[in-house]
């Protein structure tokens, strides 16, 4: 057990940020209070003398308010014994019998202890006034007058926390539920990624292995340029989206050694939209494509082949596409590893809002063309944004 001197924080050591938060917190909530008791009582203080004012009796304006406010502020320190009964003793299963029993009671209890405190303070009221009165007169006439009011007023401010305290209850259910949606998207992607990045690194191990025989030079450059790939990856593991634009670097590195393996037999051609290039793409998107026309499109022939990579804007929708020169698709075709992880990263990170379209080209060969909203890095994704719209829409 921790000593006094040792609960107690250092001198000159600066407070904990939450205990500042838990304190301003407290002191609003205290104003928020007292303000919705100030203005009950002036919205009756009205009621009073405006009925006052209509019966022929009129009551000046200063007593409707400092009767009515008496009123209220009474039973603003009643209501906090009154919300701890409710948070203490909820109407809820399974004892909610007992519970009701024990507010009844003290609703007869509050609503007597109210007219005890106000028939003090009316006496005070008088005697400031310049009158006197008997403080048996005044019990007797306020709880004639106000009792059954009183209990009314202990029921309503039950109702009103037990209200609050499901409607906060649903908040934190709600913010749970985000975070743990948040938490397995996060997860998902992850596992996703880390798919693509063994796939991608035995192949290319592969073919270093089968250029070990033929140019030991080109294979010393394809393990040089592996390593800054590998390098890359590890540091951008844990990073979902990257700019378009270093997206485009690490495709132009992993070409080499594409272009190594296939020498002339492989053509590459880039067109990127300049204004794409900021744009905000799920990392590791475009290799998997690249790699997978290669390896249908180029690599089974023996005739040269080109892959082409473009990127255009179009109605705030971000369009990248990767295309070969090669054979269409069978009949019998499936997605492979990388078409599928693709795939579902997109629907992970923008739901409803992308595509993956994979299409025979008409002059022979495949294009695949993935399309998700344009954003920039300024504007940070939350998936969880997607979701809420999606619901929208259903």
């Amino acid at each position: 057990m921790k000593s006094t001197r040792e609960a107690l924080p250092a001198r000159g050591e600066t407070p904990s940020p939450d205990a500042g938060a838990a304190r301003e917190s407290s002191i609003g909530q205290w104003l928020a209070g007292f303000l919705i008791w100030t203005l009950i009582g002036l919205s009756f203080a009205a009621q009073f003398y405006l009925f006052s004012l209509k019966g022929g009796h009129p009551v000046p304006w200063s007593e409707a308010i400092e009767s009515s406010l008496a009123d209220w502020y009474v039973w603003a320190v009643l209501s906090l014994p009154v919300l701890w009964l409710a948070r203490r003793f909820p109407l809820e299963q399974p004892e909610w019998r007992g519970h009701l029993a024990l507010h009844f009671c003290g609703s007869a209890i509050c609503a007597l202890l109210y007219v005890f405190l106000r028939g003090w303070l009316g006496l005070a009221q008088s005697a400031l006034a310049g009158t006197t009165a008997i403080f048996s007169d005044v019990f007797q006439r306020l709880v004639a007058k106000t009792f059954f009011f009183n209990v009314i007023v202990y029921w309503v401010i039950v109702c009103f926390s037990h209200a609050f305290d499901y409607y906060r209850q649903f908040r934190e259910r709600a913010v749970e539920a985000a975070e743990l949606e948040k938490n397995l998207t996060q997860a998902r992607l992850t596992t996703l990624q880390m798919q693509l990045n063994p796939h991608f690194l035995f192949n290319t191990l592969h073919a270093i292995s089968a250029l070990m025989h033929i140019d030991v030079d080109a294979a010393d450059r394809m393990i040089a340029r592996l390593s800054e790939l590998l390098r890359r990856t590890l540091e951008s593991d844990n990073v979902h989206e990257v700019p378009l634009r270093e997206e485009i670097d690490f495709l132009k590195r992993y070409m080499e050694i594409e272009q190594t393996r296939f020498g002339s037999r492989l053509k590459i051609e880039l067109h990127t939209q300049p204004d794409t290039l900021d744009a905000m793409v799920p990392n590791l998107l475009l290799q998997p494509l690249v790699e997978n026309a290669i390896q249908h499109g180029i690599e089974p022939f023996a005739k040269p082949g080109t892959v082409t990579i473009s990127s255009r804007l179009a109605n705030g929708e971000l369009t990248l596409e990767v295309s070969d020169n090669g054979a269409d698709l069978a009949p019998d075709w499936k997605p492979g590893v990388g078409l599928s992880n693709t795939r579902a990263r997109l629907q992970q990170l923008y739901r409803t809002k992308s595509r993956l379209d994979v299409t025979s080209r008409p002059g022979g060969g495949v294009t695949v063309i993935a399309s998700f909203p344009f954003r920039t890095m300024e504007v940070r994704l939350d998936p969880l944004q997607w979701n809420a719209q999606d619901r929208s829409h259903r």
